[in-house]
């Protein structure tokens, strides 16, 4: 049956709508005939769940405009985020736009058919986005989504808001966190809500105080522990160690992160207290005064000196290198300080930490390479470890592509032994191909260890260690018997 054109929806739920699995709390797609796709002023039937929950009725409620409930399909029972699952849901965003003014999470709740309290969390997680102006769809939007983009964004249209008066459409579709579920939504206000954050159950096993290292006036040192966010992620601001740690400490005040390392490392990371640590922290790293010493578990021994890349400027794994310097790629450099052998990580120890072998056969021996960070780009020195043939144990990401490059030295494009290609598109097919080996990002441990810090300020030397890394965890048991 063709979809009405005329009957445009008093909201667009599933608008450019991402290729993800249904999700387990609602069984059917929405279609033109949904009731959800009809504007009534009738009063909106209140959701079953307890009234005694965190989300009382907001005041404006009552002059809101309203949609009625759709009663062929109760929600379902729904027990909150916790305990955290070992394992994400299957991603899924949708995207909607209010035509009405609305309450936030009547709105969300009503347009996915979710449950209250979980569209409440979901805020609460940050996992919900708002902006004042919807942005351009994707190239793979259905033609209806794209009319329907263009309505809600007619010159004529913006010209009545007068929430955007004075902004260009570019700074109206700017994207903020909705940080209250009773935010009251201008009609047009366009949503991005993440259906199923990222969780990370690892911070419900931390005992948080004794990963503290230091605690100082303005600030934390924390021993980070891998298989968590330092700051959350997109979809999850509440699951980090940023937040853990707070509570852990009692503060009043949340702590806020200062800098940044991969989550499945662990390792040195320093929280600030206040915005103005946060700001003088941040210049000094801009100013290259903090020193950054890491532990890298390799799977073989790399040269001690000054390794040199240039790392692809776009921001999302995998992170490319390259040995040749290419034009607007990013100077990546690291010191070897120092490598040694080491005894290859027992099976023991591995299962403990959940490491990844990613296909690489144990062996009578790793390497322990000691390394001062010299720049500080994101996965740089997974991307360049990996790029010389001495990945590190257990990072899934890369170890993949340094084993397909070792039996294909040719799949990299940006190696020594690159192929030569006849035009920008193989050479474009290419690089596709050399991503493609790569694996998926580890959701565990890996043989990297952000093991010192250190910094000078206002004429006094900060320093802090971190604790035993994870691969030397058996030795340490073993001098203790």
């Amino acid at each position: 049956m063709p979809k009405p054109a005329a009957s445009v929806a008093s909201l667009l739920p599933q608008l450019w709508r991402r290729r993800f699995l249904p999700f387990a709390l609602v069984p059917r797609a929405l279609s033109s005939s949904s009731p959800l796709l009809t504007t009534h002023s009738t009063p909106r039937r209140r959701s079953p769940l307890s009234p005694s929950t965190h989300l009382a009725a907001a005041a404006a409620l009552s002059t809101a405009a309203a949609v009625e409930a759709p009663t062929a399909t109760p929600y379902p029972v729904y027990d909150r985020l916790l305990p955290c699952p070992l394992q994400d849901d299957p991603r899924r965003i949708e995207h909607l736009v209010a035509r009405e003014y609305e309450v936030a999470v009547d709105f969300i709740s009503r347009s996915l058919d979710l449950p209250p309290l979980y569209v409440a969390d979901l805020i609460k997680f940050g996992a919900v986005y708002y902006a004042l102006v919807a942005p351009q769809p994707p190239p793979y939007a259905a033609p209806e989504h794209v009319r329907i983009f263009r309505e809600v964004t007619d010159p004529s249209v913006l010209r009545r808001r007068a929430s955007i008066k004075g902004k260009t459409v570019r700074e109206a579709q700017k994207t903020f966190r909705v940080t209250d579920p009773n935010q009251l939504l201008e009609a047009g206000t366009y949503l991005r809500v993440h259906v199923h954050p990222k969780r990370f159950p690892r911070c419900y096993e931390i005992d948080w105080k004794s990963r503290v290292i230091a605690v100082a006036d303005d600030y934390v040192v924390l021993d980070k522990p891998a298989a968590t966010s330092v700051g959350g992620a997109t979809d999850n601001i509440e699951e980090s160690c940023a937040v853990f740690t707070s509570r852990a400490l009692g503060l009043e005040t949340p702590l806020m992160t200062t800098h940044q390392i991969d989550n499945c490392s662990e390792g040195c990371v320093v929280l600030s207290k206040t915005k103005e640590f946060c700001s003088v922290f941040h210049g000094l790293i801009r100013e290259k005064q903090v020193k950054k010493v890491y532990l890298a578990l390799t799977t073989a021994p790399v040269s001690t000196g000054i390794i040199t890349h240039y790392m692809r400027p776009v921001n999302r794994a995998p992170r490319l290198v390259s040995e040749d310097h290419i034009a607007k790629w990013h100077l990546c450099q690291m010191e070897i300080l120092d490598c040694k052998k080491v005894p290859w990580p027992s099976s023991s120890i591995r299962k403990v930490h959940n490491v990844n072998d990613c296909g690489w056969s144990q062996q009578e021996a790793a390497y322990e390479c000691k390394i001062n960070l010299l720049t500080g780009k994101t996965h740089q020195i997974r991307a360049q470890l990996a790029a010389i043939g001495t990945p590190i144990i257990g990072d899934s990401a890369y170890m993949t592509a340094a084993m397909a490059a070792m039996a294909n030295p040719s799949i990299n494009p940006f190696g020594k032994e690159r192929l030569s290609y006849n035009s920008e598109e193989e050479k474009e097919a290419a690089v596709e191909a050399w991503i493609a080996a790569h694996g998926k990002e580890p959701k565990s441990v890996i043989g990297l260890q952000a093991s010192e810090i250190s910094w000078d300020h206002e004429g006094e030397h900060h320093s802090y260690k971190a604790g035993v890394p994870w691969w030397q965890q058996d030795s340490v048991e073993s001098d203790l018997v």
